[in-house]
């Protein structure tokens, strides 16, 4: 299982833009693309992921126990700002820490 299976904890505290090109049946959609039920209009060029912007966030499509075990019910049709966070971006060791979870163990190269 991968770290971010047991974690969760950017989809816990980031808010989640992209553009509409990537909702179901948009020109930029991966897999089915995001299903526009689960997103919420910022701008013409701009849907949110329900939930990111909650107080505290919590990604709509996001299942499970964070710290524990959880996963994406949309992964293979997540956005872009989702497929390009990795746990190397500081983003994700402030998100960890934002919902007290502890860093990540850094290899040496």
């Amino acid at each position: 299982m991968s770290v971010c299976q047991s974690c969760g904890a950017c989809c816990a505290s980031l808010r989640v833009d992209f553009h509409p090109a990537e909702l179901a049946g948009g020109a930029y959609a991966w897999a089915d693309g995001v299903p526009l039920a689960m997103t919420v209009p910022v701008t013409a060029k701009i849907v949110r992921l329900r939930g990111t912007d909650e107080a505290p966030p919590r990604c709509v499509a996001l299942a499970g126990e964070v710290g524990v075990a959880v996963r994406c019910t949309i992964y293979d049709a997540r956005p872009s700002p989702c497929r390009e966070f990795d746990v190397e971006h500081a983003a994700c060791a402030r998100a960890r820490r934002q919902c007290g979870l502890p860093p990540l163990a850094v290899e040496a190269d």
